[in-house]
């Protein structure tokens, strides 16, 4: 049955507007709220297909319950600016898809929801609130459910026992008893989530709990006595109302059908080009100021996509026929069918072809479902089809095509020609303006909604994977596919053609780097497993002893990974300064909030250091053991070109890249990675790359001046500022001379330097003031970056990658400020990054010529991982290292320290530097 769906509109509109970055219209109105709403209406709707649908919001002004009790929210701050303006939006755009929107005056949404849901349920309806709010965890019987989409999670009455541990007929007590911040519901002092449970689990409800109290023991029995007046009161304004009377009925809210043209005349105004985003999405709604230059995009009428005619092959005669058609082809679009995610592991089911628009082949080969018609085998297959693929004068183009060369590869095929990606053409052309999978490109470049993947083989717990998909839904998928990638190439292509520079980042830097990847992504590296089980361990013990010593710091034992309890004790208990608050209101926790309390108390330092802990334990020490593969015994990551704005990798399934270097637990899991047997790791390190890139785009005659000589640059940074001799810098000079090297990079003001340092703001200032004096090209080059940015509205690398920024002609000064900021950092680290990319290309292709025993295995960042036999990779690692740094000629030396080891953690500490 189709159900009735209430949206608690002004919960989904706060998340979204704290979701999203901060978009705006071509006429400067805020718009990330907007475009969030729209993507999760439209995925709701085709998600549910709701028999009946409203949006509720709060109404303006006072409502019943600050009748009751005056301070009811008083504690709240007000509703942001940008926020304000896009409420009539979002009201509009609910209004043309056709749904109702309900506001009562005097009445909260939870009451309007309420009353809905329970007349529903009395009519036999099923019902979903689609809400992050926990008080509304106590409307939840066997037919109404919460539904929180931007977690993905539905709750029923089980799921809320597992999340507050009482039953639904219970929240209202539980909520009585802790009360509520974000609400500025009064409850009892020292009450959180999980004393609260624990009290109505032993005493029945809340009526038990106070009936108990002259007998609960200690300060919590002190603290109910206390507030047995109060309590009361917290329940009736928990309590949602559930009779009212509203004038309508759950049959008044089936929705019209969408109003399509004022649909249309309101995504042309706020300037949103997709009608309908994927989850996820980031939109280019609202692109940079007239005055600056803007990312290529299509016209908001773009023309639609033809349908494509799928061929479906499965004899040897069509095989033959395509595969003429292919080696006669100027052009080979190639697309592989699989029956998993990981490249690595997954079995080839089919392939897709396309050599012109509007057709395409599917070559089906491992359809196995009951019934299935018989096709030709990949044996079959691969004997005719080898030679054209791996044709190196034949080009190829797909989509995110690394992963198919990787497939290939495990089934015998090795791909070559690869001369264009849509997914890389996309990213060059706009790094940060959208995602760049086909289906996002397609409905943006081409109008075309593609057919999905969940269109074929269903969504959820009855989702199959691809060998059981029918063979003729399976060809008109695939075939799609391929004929829609094909499209796209010539939509793409001419307009990086258009822009010199960003067609030499597609095809000597992006292109290129193409099969290095996969050959690292198919080579992986091996982890000691025992080793991980072992530190598994000794974190637990060390998170252990650290939690008994929070406990005695906060003078009891609480929960050190709950929030809710870190801000009973944090801010209730031990009276410390609340820094900043969530989105819902209360004091926040977040680790930058802890590191500034920690100046102040000791436990914010033992929760920051159990928390690291715990991701080391959780993320790595646990989870590595379950990436190894079974075929290979090693982890094979996935890098993705296509995701960091600036041109930075990013390492994901798992992630290698964020496992920490300085700390001695960090360092123990690196530990853990080494190599097979007789051979010995390798890790070539580019030194304080982004300092000598600030030297050489400032020309500052005395930061080139102390890198050409080879100083320590953080000791002679602190000369300068302080006015010392070189000899005679403190370590605490040193350091902050250090902080301000690294933290201009990232636009640090004198408030953050002040923070890191722990100094008087004005002394913060000052040494700022004073590096400036003494680097005036630095000062010069950071203004002209921003100057250059408002009048272009985009910065470039040394190579010509682009960053747009939309945001730096924002009325909004934050927003601007931040897009400053990454004006002056984006050409530095995205430099940097074009500089590793550019050597793994380099080296890859000499190491096939002069060292094909020697395999390149990670890539974090700045650091190359290398494999090779132990016996010749040390005469090896000076020559490697001599490439990375001769790769381009800068103003200043580029230096790479290297080191041998028989794990990552010992390669890593350097012995030999290779100067450019």
């Amino acid at each position: 049955m189709h159900p009735l769906i209430l949206v608690d509109g002004s919960n989904w509109l706060f998340r979204a507007f704290h979701a999203l970055p901060p978009l705006t219209a071509p006429d400067g109105t805020p718009t990330g709220a907007v475009f969030g709403m729209n993507n999760m209406l439209r995925r709701l709707i085709k998600d549910y297909q709701p028999k009946s649908l409203a949006m509720v919001f709060d109404p303006p002004g006072r409502t019943f319950r600050e009748d009751i009790y005056p301070e009811y929210k008083a504690t709240r701050g007000a509703t942001p600016e940008d926020l304000v303006l896009q409420f009539p939006l979002v009201v509009e755009l609910c209004e043309a898809l056709g749904m109702r929107v309900l506001q009562v005056a005097g009445v909260e949404a939870d009451d309007v929801i309420g009353t809905l849901a329970v007349r529903a349920a009395a009519a036999g309806q099923d019902v979903l609130i689609v809400t992050g709010d926990k008080d509304m965890a106590q409307l939840v019987t066997s037919q109404v459910h919460l539904l929180d989409t931007m977690k993905n999670r539905r709750m029923d009455p089980a799921g809320v026992v597992e999340k507050f541990g009482v039953l639904p007929e219970r929240i209202v007590d539980f909520l009585a008893l802790m009360g509520d911040t974000s609400d500025n519901i009064p409850g009892v002092p020292g009450v959180g989530e999980k004393t609260a449970a624990k009290l109505i689990t032993e005493h029945g409800s809340l009526d038990g709990v106070l009936a108990a109290a002259p007998t609960i023991k200690g300060k919590l029995g002190e603290n109910i006595r206390a507030n047995l007046d109060r309590i009361p009161l917290a329940k009736d304004l928990a309590t949602i109302r559930t009779a009212l009377e509203l004038g309508l009925t759950p049959e008044d809210l089936v929705p019209r059908e969408p109003d399509e043209v004022q649909l249309e005349a309101f995504y042309a105004r706020l300037g949103m080009l997709r009608r309908a985003a994927d989850p996820g999405t980031t939109s280019n709604a609202g692109g940079p100021a007239a005055t600056t230059a803007a990312p290529p995009s299509p016209a908001p009428d773009a023309p639609r996509a033809a349908a494509t005619a799928a061929e479906l092959v499965v004899d040897e005669a069509a095989l033959e026929a395509m595969a003429q058609a292919l080696e006669r082809a100027d052009l080979i679009c190639l697309d592989t069918e699989t029956d998993a995610l990981d490249a690595n592991q997954a079995g080839l089911v089919g392939f897709a072809f396309a050599i012109e628009e509007g057709k395409g082949w599917y070559v089906p080969v491992a359809h196995n479902y009951l019934g299935a018609p018989e096709q030709l085998s990949l044996e079959v297959v691969r004997a005719r089809l080898k030679a054209v693929l791996e044709d190196d004068a034949k080009p190829k183009v797909g989509q995110h095509i690394k992963y198919d060369l990787n497939v290939l590869a495990r089934h015998g095929i090795v791909v070559r020609g690869v001369a264009y990606d849509t997914m890389l053409e996309s990213y060059v052309l706009d790094a940060a303006g959208n995602r760049h999978d086909m289906d996002t490109l397609s409905e943006k470049y081409l109008g075309h909604k593609t057919i999905k993947f969940e269109d074929v083989a269903g969504k959820g717990k009855n989702q199959i994977t691809f060998n059981q998909v029918a063979l003729d839904k399976a060809a008109d998928y695939s075939a799609e596919d391929a004929d829609i990638t094909l499209r796209l190439h010539r939509a793409l292509h001419p307009r990086l053609v258009e822009i010199p520079e960003l067609q030499r980042v597609f095809e000597t830097i992006e292109m290129p780097l193409v099969p290095v990847l996969a050959r690292m992504e198919q080579t992986g590296v091996r982890v000691d497993v025992p080793l991980l089980n072992r530190i598994s361990v000794e974190l637990a013990a060390r998170m252990d002893q650290i939690r008994a010593e929070a406990f005695e710091v906060a003078g009891g034992e609480f929960n050190l990974g709950s929030p809710k309890q870190l801000q009973e004790i944090l801010f209730t208990r031990l009276g410390l300064r609340v820094v900043s608050k969530t989105p819902k209101g209360d004091p926040s926790t977040a680790e930058d909030v802890l590191e500034v309390l920690a100046e102040e108390h000791p436990l914010p330092r033992k929760i920051l250091d159990w928390r690291g802990m715990q991701k080391l334990r959780s993320t790595y020490a646990e989870q590595l053991p379950n990436a190894v593969n079974p075929l290979t015994r090693r982890i094979h990551t996935s890098y993705h070109q296509a995701v960091a704005a600036t041109g930075r990798l990013s390492s994901q399934d798992p992630n290698l890249q964020n496992i920490p270097v300085r700390t001695a637990e960090g360092r123990r899991i690196r530990q853990a990675f080494i190599p097979e047997d007789g051979q010995s790791l390798l890790s070539i390190d580019y030194s304080q790359i982004e300092l000598r890139l600030m030297a050489h785009f400032s020309a500052d005659e005395r930061l080139v001046a102390a890198f050409r000589s080879g100083l320590d640059i953080h000791q002679a940074t602190a000369a300068e500022v302080w006015g010392v001799a070189l000899d005679q810098v403190t370590g605490e000079q040193r350091r902050a001379a250090k902080a301000v090297n690294f933290g201009l990079i990232y636009g640090i003001s004198a408030f953050g330097l002040a923070r890191n340092l722990g100094i008087a703001r004005g002394e913060a200032q000052d040494t700022i003031d004073r590096f400036f004096g003494r680097y005036p090209g630095v000062k010069r080059f950071m203004d002209g970056t921003r100057h250059a940015a408002h009048e272009r509205g985009y910065v470039e690398t040394l190579f010509g990658r682009r960053l747009y920024l939309p945001n730096i002609q924002s009325k909004n000064q934050a927003m601007r400020q931040y897009a400053e900021r990454t004006a002056i950092n984006a050409p530095l680290q995205g430099t940097a990054a074009d500089l590793i990319k550019l050597a793994m290309i380099d080296v890859q292709r000499w190491l096939e010529g002069h060292a094909p025993d020697v395999r390149m295995i990670m890539q974090v960042h700045d650091e190359l991982v290398f494999e090779g036999p132990s016996d010749r990779i040390a005469a090896l690692a000076s020559e490697i290292a001599g490439r990375m740094v001769s790769i381009h000629t800068l103003s200043v030396p580029l230096v790479a320290d290297y080191g041998i080891g028989t794990n990552w953690d010992e390669a890593h500490t350097a012995t030999g530097h290779a100067i450019s």
